[in-house]
């Protein structure tokens, strides 16, 4: 497994990336479905949402000795903040911030802390990869699986965008 530093490293390479790449994304681009009926915007919101639910993850997991947390009804979150109507800059802005805070955070987690076992997780129900709820999991892998689930998005937005 790559260690943290490296880790930081492309977190914020990926940021860095996806800025040059989505920044001259038009209006019209933006508004277009992509996937499952989400236009551009409405995935760079999922990934605001998931920002915020995991920037709560992240900080929580340091001050307990479990990997407990609720799931967000996705779809509702996405709808609800009517993304689909925000101006592009602005949620690009927004999700780039909040990453780079997130990038912030985890650079000062310790790393006993990162890599502590918890027996009692949800991490067979939040992660993106899941980890069976009979096996121990660790701060390290959400952290990790958040960044795959984001840079999954951020391809997938890259390919649409550029078609």
């Amino acid at each position: 497994m790559e260690r943290m530093d490296d880790f930081l490293i492309d977190f914020n390479r990926t940021l860095d990336e996806a800025e040059r790449r989505l920044a001259g994304v038009t209006a019209a681009q933006a508004a277009r479905p992509v996937e499952g009926g989400w236009s551009a915007q409405q995935i760079l919101g999922h990934l605001i949402d998931s920002a915020a639910n995991n920037h709560q993850r992240f900080v929580r997991a340091q001050f307990t000795d479990d990997l407990d947390f609720q799931g967000y009804a996705q779809e509702q979150w996405v709808l609800a903040q009517h993304y689909d109507t925000e101006p592009w800059p602005r949620l690009l802005g927004l999700w780039l911030a909040y990453n780079r805070h997130l990038a912030h955070v985890v650079a000062g987690i310790a790393p006993e802390t990162l890599s502590q076992p918890r027996a009692r997780h949800s991490l067979d129900r939040i992660a993106w990869h899941t980890v069976p709820a009979d096996q121990p999991a660790t701060l390290e892998y959400l952290i990790r699986d958040y960044l795959g689930h984001l840079q999954e998005h951020v391809a997938q937005l890259v390919a649409a965008l550029a078609g």
